[in-house]
């Protein structure tokens, strides 16, 4: 199938393959994307639009080298990057514009263009490949190691603790445990940047310095915005069928920001189901990095996808992350609420992880996430004198985890 628009041109290398796409099957039940159903056979060009309005960050190439000396592309280890990159974009649309937005290709939109900026690949921009490579360091992890979704995870939360126009207070569930006290406290606490942390966020956030000041003369949030992230790991080396309508069931609420996972050796992005298929976003195309001279707007067109892949979801393999967004604390309880009534249920033995009040006794305190104070960011430089100094991961991690 040709792609259409400028889709064809940036389409250039595809790992393991050539680029097929399917189209939607016309089926009696519906297809779910990101929490909205549409109808296969009468919406057909409604859930085109809403999957081609999702972010879609893939390979690059001859982007600046990362910390310097390092690597000019993330082919072949990026992919689990570029999914939580794609996660962590939906949830900022969600937190700027709506989960109801959809790009237009003609229209200029301030918001959309700041969101775009953080993803650039390019130093300072806070949730760049250079920033999220680096900040893996953090986790154990060399530049150009592949990452699974807990580790992508980690990072993506330490990094928005630099990023202050969106206010993203990102929490990551541990031990299949989703903490309610721990989530309050986390999102009721007032980020306060000292001076110092103002000059590191101008650094890394992509956005002008009187964006930065007009973010942060704003009283600050009674409730931060949550991106809450669950990683799951569903069966021993395959999917275990008994989570299957549980999973299913995460893409049809409201707050759901989809899920990262994959097959092993390849991350893809979830955003919904058809049947017994999941729909996704693929990572592995690369396209050249998006180079931008002077004020002119974001060619964006690389970074949306009009067709999305399908696979059935009994190949996908059990380590996954599930995401969640909540505007504020009532859409948090409504979560909680639908999790219980759908997800966890009254089977617990099926559960895919617990919804509880309070931290359990034998866990230590409850920590708030702060970002390091001073005049430099926490941020890695590692530099490669050569080739062989990078280290890439076997993907089997992913299976492992």
């Amino acid at each position: 199938m040709e792609l259409s628009g400028g889709m064809h041109a940036v389409c250039v290398t595809y790992e393991a393959g050539a680029i097929q796409f399917e189209e939607f099957p016309k089926t009696k039940e519906p297809a779910w994307i990101l929490g909205v159903g549409y109808n296969t056979v009468s919406d057909r060009q409604e859930l085109q639009n809403d999957i081609s309005s999702r972010l879609w960050f893939t390979y690059r190439k001859n982007f600046t080298p990362i910390g310097g000396t390092g690597p000019m592309s993330d082919q072949g280890w990026g992919c689990m990057l570029r999914c939580g990159q794609m996660m962590l974009g939906q949830a900022l649309v969600c937190r700027h514009l709506g989960r109801d937005w959809r790009w237009n290709p003609a229209a200029y939109d301030n918001d959309y263009t700041k969101i775009l900026q953080l993803f650039l690949d390019k130093k300072d921009s806070c949730y760049s490949i250079h920033q999220i490579a680096q900040m893996g360091v953090s986790e154990g992890k060399s530049v150009g190691q592949w990452f699974g979704p807990n580790t992508v995870a980690q990072v993506l939360k330490k990094l928005a603790l630099f990023e202050d126009w969106s206010s993203l207070a990102i929490h990551v569930a541990m031990d299949n445990t989703v903490i309610i006290d721990d989530i309050k406290k986390l999102c009721r606490s007032a980020r306060q940047p000292t001076s110092s942390q103002v000059t590191n966020s101008f650094l890394c956030n992509g956005v002008s310095s009187e964006q930065q000041t007009t973010a942060r003369s704003r009283s600050p949030l009674p409730w931060q915005p949550l991106m809450l992230i669950i990683p799951l790991r569903l069966g021993l080396s395959e999917l275990n069928p008994v989570y299957v309508d549980c999973l299913k069931a995460c893409f049809t609420l409201r707050q759901t920001l989809g899920m990262i996972g994959g097959k092993p050796n390849h991350a893809h992005y979830f955003i919904g189901y058809v049947g017994n298929s999941l729909v996704y976003l693929d990572p592995h195309t690369t396209q050249p990095a998006v180079e931008l001279e002077g004020n002119v707007p974001i060619p964006d067109s690389s970074f949306h996808c009009s067709h999305p892949s399908r696979m059935n979801i009994q190949d996908l393999d059990p380590s996954i992350a599930l995401g969640f967004f909540c505007q504020d604390e009532a859409d948090f309880a409504d979560l909680c609420d639908s999790l219980k009534r759908l997800i966890i249920g009254q089977k617990t033995h099926n559960a895919m992880f617990e919804l509880v009040q309070s931290r359990p006794a034998h866990w230590p305190p409850y920590v708030l996430p702060t970002r390091p104070d001073g005049t430099k960011t926490d941020f890695t430089s590692l530099d490669y004198d050569q080739e062989g100094d990078r280290q890439y991961d076997s993907d089997e991690e992913f299976e492992i985890l």
